[in-house]
């Protein structure tokens, strides 16, 4: 039986076009793109070449793209760059943040003010603003929630914090791909992306830096990436990504399309059932939705022996067994959520194959508790 894989939020498979682009730097290619000699050149064409389709994905100049491992690597060079530039001061972000913003926050600043949200999960761009002080060093907000899908006013933060000479990160990894990235008209003095969660390899992100920012880097002991992050590039995920770029982002209508027939289905078919996060503008690949009476961890084992394979929490919490921290922000029941997210290889059948077997393990599992 065919596996339906609805967890793409987490890590979506590898586009093909990012094998074969691939293929030729593992089986051939194999130089330090840093070096003179002619295999090295070959090698260094590459990573530029993916430079530019990263830059253009995101709206960024190919100089503003610096790779990466991760996403968190990205997120923990933003923050840590920021507090190198400005001293360890005071930080503002918020209580929905991915773990790898809220851990490296905690970890560096003198002080860090955290913002709430509402009940859908959306934080008041004006209250992050009212939070800067004379003494901060970065502000760090999402464009959009890992786990619940709602859209933030990024923007309107990064406007307030800019005029008043403030460093702003955007971490855009849960929408790289997904929706419009455009780091030139956001305005940010920092984004993180990433290419895992598109069809890209893992082991290829980028942090998109604003052209005359200036900090130290995260990683030292080498020159690469303009003196920027040390260590020699990953050329095979590298390219992997620049490809994958190429192609993410056409698919908006068609995977909104699938979760809005997968959230409507769930709700419809089993009593006590809701949706969280915004309904409406939200990331148009995930939907989060909270089970009344059943915990998340049985319905997900219960679904995956029916071959479906969903998620609870966000990508980097599920092993903490602790509540859902967003969830927790948003005042609603953390511990009964369950993600499921499309992305460019899910199917109508991967959507029915949910829709059939989500009542029967519910009702199945409502019924041990009686």
């Amino acid at each position: 039986m065919a596996r339906a894989y609805l967890d793409h939020a987490s890590s979506s498979p590898l586009r093909p076009v990012a094998l074969e682009a691939m293929l030729p730097y593992l089986r051939a290619h194999h130089a330090d793109p840093g070096r003179l000699h002619a295999e090295g050149h070959t090698t260094r064409v590459a990573v530029e070449s993916a430079r530019e389709q990263v830059a253009a994905r995101f709206g960024a100049r190919p100089r503003e793209v610096v790779f990466t491992s991760s996403g968190s690597e990205a997120v923990n060079t933003a923050v840590w760059g920021a507090q190198a530039r400005g001293g360890a001061g005071h930080v503002v972000t918020t209580a929905v943040e991915h773990s790898s913003v809220l851990d490296s926050v905690a970890r560096g600043a003198t002080e860090v003010t955290t913002v709430g949200v509402d009940r859908l999960g959306r934080f008041d761009p004006d209250e992050v603003a009212a939070a800067i002080r004379p003494d901060t060093v970065l502000v760090s907000v999402q464009l959009a929630n890992h786990e619940v899908g709602t859209r933030q006013p990024a923007a309107a933060v990064v406007e307030q914090a800019r005029a008043r000479a403030v460093v702003v990160h955007v971490d855009a990894c849960a929408a790289a791909g997904h929706l419009t990235v455009d780091f030139g008209g956001l305005g940010a003095d920092l984004c993180s992306v990433t290419g895992h969660k598109f069809g890209g390899p893992k082991g290829a992100a980028a942090l998109l830096v604003r052209r005359g920012l200036r900090f130290p880097p995260f990683l030292v002991g080498g020159a690469q990436e303009r003196a920027r992050r040390a260590g020699i590039e990953d050329v095979p995920a590298i390219v992997g990504f620049g490809a994958a770029a190429t192609e993410a982002g056409d698919d908006d209508r068609r995977e909104r399309a699938l979760t809005e027939r997968l959230a409507h289905e769930a709700v419809a078919r089993v009593p006590g059932v809701e949706r969280f996060g915004d309904p409406d503008d939200c990331l148009p690949h995930l939907v989060c939705l909270g089970i009344d009476g059943v915990e998340a961890e049985p319905i997900l084992l219960a679904l995956d022996q029916r071959g479906v394979a969903v998620h609870s929490g966000s990508s980097c919490s599920s092993e903490s067994l602790e509540p859902s921290p967003v969830l927790t922000a948003m005042g609603v029941d953390a511990d009964r959520s369950l993600r499921a997210s499309v992305g460019w290889s899910s199917t109508d059948a991967d959507v029915d194959a949910f829709v059939d077997a989500f009542p029967l393990v519910v009702e199945s599992l409502r019924g041990l508790r009686r």
